[in-house]
């Protein structure tokens, strides 16, 4: 019996150009962008410079933050500059720009891991490790995996939760891997419990991926890794949402899945995290989704971190019509770029390409008290009422409403009838309390 979660919304997943679609992988660009920030921490700084000679596999950046992962170069070439860039953030960060020759020269043992087999790998050696390699979160919240193992460890947590959910439409990159490498999937899941002790693993699949979820099952059917079959519903994905529909456990307000004992990792960093230990190789590149009502072609690549977003487009044939907005992620907690030349980085998992019927923008209207944002709310917040209260500064109050729990998923703006940006505002008023010295 499929297991879900209270609220969210059903949209009209779009997943069919693209979810029997394999991973093909992409040719090399001439000049790669390297951001020193495209994870959730502390910046990297350069460790190479201008006139540098770099091999695959090279380390170019690090920090010295504990919330941190180094970036490796995706290619062999020359470092032609360190500059400022834009990024799909909209920001202008340090970058830096590594000119391809193509040669594609690895370097040799890139990572050291210890010469014995891997289940005989210590915890603080699989750590190091995911560390040395630059794995952060391959699901979109890119966050450094070296940090969130060694946090487990600390708590000794019992359950370990693999998302397989990839609940946001258009993206197939998690359906498309867990079918065509799932032993790789499932060599990093053991990874993982060996490292934290677990003996207990889950790995939720939406019931839409009947082909994944019976690939996922003949391929851990002998060991302790239980596939469970998951109502397909946005947002599945949420850490929160995904251990209350696998295991019936509710996080907290203001607490982590860790402080009930659970840890959740996405299908393709556990993968990540095995071809790691066995080919020596840091994180150089990913999948991601190229798809919409704009795209040619639409496909499921292999990357090149760094690769420019415009030849992703051009690898796909192009647009049939210019588009009107460009999403990397999905379309429910993706963002919106005006510039196809910002590279991709480590938590990209698709670039979507739509014209201007797709935007369904209205102009704003007044809450008409419905409760509709209420009632698909998954973390079972108030949007509305914290909306109120926000428009007229009253951050307290929008605290004891617990904000900070807001994932924003979109859930309120999208099933909203006046079409109030409830997102927006969510992430206005984080900020606000963020920076508030009386709050």
């Amino acid at each position: 019996m499929s297991n879900t979660f209270k609220g969210g919304v059903r949209p009209h997943y779009k997943k069919e150009h693209t979810f029997a679609s394999p991973i093909e992988a992409m040719k090399p660009s001439d000049i790669l962008f390297f951001p020193l920030s495209q994870y959730q921490g502390g910046s990297c700084y350069p460790i190479v410079k201008t006139g540098d000679r770099v091999l695959k596999g090279q380390k170019i950046a690090d920090s010295e933050q504990e919330i941190s992962a180094p970036i490796h170069s995706s290619v062999s070439g020359r470092v032609i500059a360190i500059e400022p860039r834009a990024v799909i953030s909209g920001k202008i960060v340090p970058s830096i720009v590594i000119e391809n020759d193509f040669l594609d020269e690895k370097l040799q043992n890139a990572l050291f891991v210890e010469d014995k087999p891997i289940e005989e790998l210590l915890p603080e050696e699989i750590i190091r490790i995911a560390r040395d390699a630059g794995i952060v979160g391959m699901g979109g919240k890119a966050f450094p995996t070296h940090y969130k193992l060694s946090k487990a460890l600390e708590k000794k947590v019992d359950t370990l939760i693999i998302n397989g959910t990839e609940c946001e439409p258009y993206i197939t990159a998690d359906h498309r891997a867990m079918i065509e490498y799932p032993r790789p999937i499932l060599g990093g899941i053991h990874l993982i419990m060996q490292c934290l002790g677990i003996k207990k693993c889950f790995i939720g699949i939406e019931d839409n991926k009947e082909d994944a979820i019976a690939t996922m099952n003949s391929v851990s059917r002998k060991s302790d890794v239980i596939v469970v079959e998951l109502k397909t519903k946005y947002p599945q994905g949420g850490e929160k949402q995904l251990i209350k529909a696998v295991l019936g456990k509710e996080v907290p307000p203001n607490k982590l899945p860790i402080d009930i004992g659970c840890i959740v990792f996405n299908v393709d960093t556990c993968a990540t995290l095995y071809r790691a230990v066995t080919t020596k190789m840091p994180l150089v590149k990913r999948i991601v989704t190229v798809s919409g009502t704009r795209v040619i072609h639409s496909h499921n690549l292999i990357v090149k971190i760094g690769t420019p977003i415009s030849e992703l487009f051009e690898f796909c044939g192009g647009f049939t019509k210019e588009p009107k907005k460009v999403i990397v992620g999905g379309p429910m907690l993706g963002i919106t770029i005006n510039n196809l030349e910002v590279p991709i980085e480590k938590s990209s998992m698709a670039v979507l390409a739509f014209g201007l019927k797709d935007d369904h923008k209205y102009k704003n209207k007044s809450c008409i008290r419905c409760g509709k944002c209420i009632r698909t709310c998954p973390m079972n917040l108030m949007p509305n009422f914290i909306e109120m209260y926000a428009n007229k500064g009253m951050l307290k109050e929008c605290v004891n409403l617990n904000v900070n729990d807001c994932i924003e998923c979109g859930n309120c703006a999208y099933i909203c009838p006046s079409r109030i940006n409830l997102v927006q505002t969510m992430r206005d008023v984080k900020k606000a309390i963020l920076d508030s010295e009386e709050v």
